[in-house]
């Protein structure tokens, strides 16, 4: 529960409602991959939820670019004034269509990762470009900015008196849906999920027809947002009687050695009779046994109406979630009208506690934790927005290598395959809302974000803004008082049991700062200690913070080339790592703080312009290559000894002049040698790092870390040869055959010596044969304007990324990489071969 007295949150509650998506992989929290077994499984005996369906929608779509200017080329869309003045009339939703000239595609997609970049060199013009990555999106490039997506599909007879729905977990941007012919909604911001119920436009036992118009003219953000139906959609059937969405609740509390769970949820009855109706719940552990049973009584729920179901049961000896052991359990909820059973869902969760004190930071389970966090955009390199759900825990695996334990979503309400692998890996969330605003469109963002994710075990923080400046400080300062007090209650009310923040870049001494929960400061170090001081019971973290930029593999800041050099690169506003983890890790009363960034992003080229289309404010680039600051937090984020030493050591031309050597450890000192000769032994500071100017010879330098007087740890960097070798790896052997599942692979430039030439960046090719296709290739240069999508890609500094996906054929895929001449005659080449197997489980997919 909250005391907001004592200004102290005791948060307990988890779990992800109305989830039926079984959990296909598992990964290692530090990346490397493992063989494919479920982290959890169900029971036995969930075929007793059967009445409800809720079947995958991905598959089998079409494509085309509409316009958002001329209607001639939007297929007659606003061609006159009355598109909209009779119901059925919409003939591009009608099997009469000829869609044959439509490009095959599943979802989720993102046509805007897919477009060229753009640069129109017109100053002010050019600069709004800028942010959103050079892609021709908005009203001045209409013939790339409207999408329509249809399917056809079957409806079988049988599915007569059911509810049928069709469920989009996030679309961007502004959306008409029709069905056979006829409108049925809208929906205009891009991240939060919403739905339409189709039951009474669908033909049963026939064709059906639905068609998604999306036009991207308008975002939400200042940042590469992309552009379609970039997340999952869902067909979800269920009776008139059944389990309102995203109504389920758990909520633990912890006694002793027992936890009582509190639950919740609505039943809807949408027939026109009285339902008398019953509730079971049944909770599993994470291996599915029973531990915990209890039945809501009977109710009777008039036509076209609802009823609130509560009840209690104490689960003992509970398995906490934690960092380390995620356990999440599952309550299984059955819904039965005078004994037969009608509907059912079932809503992971976990049991934790969570505490942010003002005098002593955070604690998860009784036990400190600093925040060691990262604030992080939903794009990946050669996917752009629509990012396969594998992709997911494989960017949290690369965060949690370094010692990250926390997320913030910047600055959107995240996709639901994000939270749930949080959830599974043991990762902590900010979760972070779009619009910071008490108007119908903010509160309905705010209400769908924590209806949705209220019961998951990572998240510890509401998010309402990030750095709405006009609203916390000058002639709006009341107005963002009025605003985030609004949506503060309406976090409350909704979830009564964790704190409620924003992302502020001020002293946070007014506006929008009164009513939160707790204090979040985006940069300024110059202000905590002073608030702390002035406001003792305010619980105080650093919700942005850092901003150092680099450029992998980049040593020198050259204008030139738009590129940041990899030692303490770092904008105005902003601190090194060592700078805020300096500040923030030092201070028991700070919970901790999110740095800006985890991943490169595209947009916000930060410091540079075009050819810049993307970030430089990762700790890893796009693709989830490690730059070499990732090794600092890597050292005093994460227990085990560890030990990095910098630059390469191919400086040809350079011979004699002096090169800046760093090591980041958390040893107690580093020697450093020159092709075996010592330069020197150095004690490393706490939190910070050790470095040399060496003059350069071709050879070897190596760093032997101590401890105790002890050689722990070695690390060398070797004058290399040139590229002679590629090498292809992958972070599985073995993915599943359902056209969903990804490998993502590395190529490498590798000398005679099969040692990584980090200075490569040799052009290649990509053949793809077998059980599989290329969906994305990147290689981590925020300057490369090579397409996403193309089988072909540069290295860069001597590595590239492959995003290889099934099909629903088990077999093989093979992979190869080529360099080729200018004849096109191959020089040198890689091959690999990924398994594809049955999947152990997956949801099931419309017709």
């Amino acid at each position: 529960m909250i005391d907001i007295t004592r200004r102290t949150f005791v948060i307990s509650s988890l779990g992800l409602v109305g989830s039926s998506l079984l959990p296909r992989f598992v990964w290692a929290a530090n990346g490397k991959p493992m063989p494919a077994k479920p982290l959890w499984t169900l029971p036995q005996n969930t075929s007793a939820l059967a009445p409800r369906e809720q079947l995958q929608f991905d598959f089998g779509w079409q494509f085309a670019f509409g316009n958002g200017e001329d209607p001639t080329k939007d297929f007659g869309f606003g061609f006159g004034q009355s598109d909209f003045s009779k119901t059925g009339t919409f003939k591009i939703a009608t099997t009469e269509f000829n869609a044959d000239g439509w490009r095959a595609l599943h979802l989720p997609h993102d046509w805007a990762v897919e477009l060229p970049f753009v640069h129109d060199d017109k100053g002010d013009e050019d600069d709004r470009m800028t942010s959103h990555g050079y892609k021709p999106l908005g009203r001045r490039y209409p013939a790339t900015s409207v999408g329509w997506y249809r399917r056809v599909f079957d409806i079988p007879e049988s599915d007569r008196g059911r509810r049928i729905w069709i469920e989009f977990d996030g679309v961007m941007r502004d959306i008409v849906v029709f069905v056979n012919g006829c409108f049925i909604g809208r929906h205009d911001d891009g991240y939060t999920s919403f739905r339409f119920d189709l039951t009474d436009f669908l033909n049963y036992g026939g064709k059906n027809v639905v068609v998604v118009r999306v036009d991207a003219s308008f975002g939400d953000g200042w940042f590469y947002e992309g552009a379609g139906i970039y997340r999952h959609v869902w067909l979800t059937k269920m009776d008139a009687v059944h389990v309102r969405q995203w109504e389920s609740v758990v909520r633990p509390t912890l006694h002793g050695d027992a936890a009582t769970l509190e639950l919740a949820t609505v039943v809807d009855n949408d027939n026109a009779h009285p339902a008398n109706a019953s509730l079971e719940w049944t909770i599993v552990d994470a291996g599915g046994h029973t531990v915990a049973q209890a039945t809501s009584p009977a109710q009777t729920i008039a036509p076209n109406a609802s009823s609130d179901y509560r009840a209690t049961v104490t689960v003992n000896n509970p398995t906490l979630w934690s960092l380390e052991e995620p356990h999440l359990y599952t309550a299984h909820v059955k819904v039965s009208v005078d004994g037969k059973l009608l509907d059912g869902e079932r809503v992971p969760f976990g049991i934790r506690t969570a505490v942010f004190d003002s005098d002593r930071g955070f604690f998860l389970n009784g036990k400190p934790v600093k925040i060691q966090g990262t604030c992080n955009h939903q794009d990946h390199a050669g996917v752009g927005a629509a990012l396969p759900d594998r992709l997911q825990a494989f960017r949290i695996g690369v965060l949690q290598g370094m010692g990250c334990n926390a997320v913030r979503t910047s600055h959107n309400m995240p996709t639901p395959e994000w939270v749930e692998a949080c959830d599974r890996m043991g990762m902590l969330m900010m979760c972070e809302t779009r619009q910071m605003s008490s108007n119908p469109s903010g509160m309905q963002q705010l209400d769908t974000m924590v209806k949705r994710y209220r019961n998951s075990p990572s998240i510890i923080i509401w998010s309402i803004g990030n750095e709405e400046f006009k609203l916390q400080k000058g002639e709006l300062a009341p107005q963002g008082a009025r605003i985030a007090t609004a949506m503060v209650e309406r976090c409350h009310e909704l979830d009564p049991t964790r704190v409620v923040s924003a992302a502020v870049n001020g002293d946070n001494e007014q506006g929008v700062s009164d009513a939160l929960d707790i204090i979040g400061f985006n940069y300024h170090i110059d202000y905590p200690d002073g608030f702390h001081k002035k406001h003792p019971k305010r619980a105080v973290y650093g919700s942005e913070t850092s901003s150092a930029i680099s450029t992998r593999g980049e040593y020198a800041s050259d204008p030139s080339k738009n590129t940041v050099n990899s030692y303490d690169g770092v904008v105005e506003w902003g601190e090194t790592p060592e700078q805020w983890w300096t500040y923030y890790g030092t201070r028991e009363w700070l919970a901790g703080g999110f740095a800006w960034t985890g991943f490169d992003y595209r947009g916000e080229p930060t410091p540079y312009g075009w050819p810049s289309t993307s970030s430089q404010f990762g700790i890893v680039d796009l693709c989830g290559f490690p730059k070499d600051y990732y090794y600092y937090y890597k050292a005093w984020w994460r227990n085990e000894p560890s030990l990095h030493v910098f630059p390469h050591w191919n400086w040809q031309g350079k011979e004699g002049q002096d090169i800046s050597v760093w090591a980041y450890t958390n040893l107690d000192e580093v020697e450093l040698l020159l092709n075996g000769k010592s330069l020197g032994v150095k004690k490393v500071p706490h939190l910070g790092h050790v470095e040399w100017k060496v003059a350069y010879a071709p050879g070897v330098i190596e760093a032997r870390g101590r401890r105790n007087g002890q050689v722990v740890l070695t690390e060398r960097r070797e004058t290399t040869g040139p590229a002679q070798k590629l090498r292809l790896s992958a972070d599985r052997a073995e993915i599943s055959a359902d056209g969903q599942d990804v490998a993502i692979l590395t190529v490498e430039a590798l000398d005679d010596h099969g040692r990584l030439v980090p200075t490569a960046n040799n052009k290649l090719a990509f053949r793809i044969s077998g059980k599989g296709q290329l969906i994305g290739v990147g290689n981590g240069n925020p300057n490369c304007l090579e397409s996403d999508k193309e089988p072909k890609r540069s290295l860069f500094h001597g590595l590239a990324q492959l995003i290889v996906q099934s099909t629903d054929e088990t077999g093989q895929v093979l992979v190869e990489a080529v360099e080729e001449d200018a004849t096109g005659r191959p020089l040198r080449s890689a091959s690999l071969a990924i398994k594809t197997s049955k999947p152990a489980s997956s949801a099931g997919r419309a017709g």
